[in-house]
């Protein structure tokens, strides 16, 4: 994934394993970014994302798109996206795919005036 992004051209952060959820958003202001993607392959992204968006929230951040990916199960996805998360990429999703996510993603951000 992250490196999909980073050959389609995008500045890529990439801030290892196992990070919490307050160190990555912690990161995403310090670097004004765009997007958050979090692979999540624990079985936690109900907790991970959850508290990625509550923590965005507290801060005033609103114009993060955040997605990810991973082995998280149909019947999460939709309680995923009600919570504010755009889009949930499972194993096979092909690359293309993500990079037009992120690229429609950021293009309307920008294009809304951020």
């Amino acid at each position: 994934g992250a490196r999909a992004l980073r050959d389609a051209g995008m500045e890529v952060i990439y801030t290892g394993l196992h990070q919490t959820p307050e160190q990555i958003v912690a990161t995403a202001i310090q670097e004004d970014v765009d997007a958050i993607g979090l692979s999540i392959l624990s079985g936690a992204h109900n907790y991970l994302f959850g508290r990625v968006m509550e923590l965005l929230k507290e801060r005033g951040v609103e114009d993060v798109a955040v997605f990810g990916g991973g082995i998280i199960p149909p019947e999460d996805v939709q309680s995923l996206k009600s919570i504010g998360v755009r889009a949930i990429f499972t194993p096979g999703t092909s690359t293309q795919e993500i990079v037009r996510f992120v690229r429609g993603s950021v293009r309307g951000e920008r294009e809304a005036g951020r």
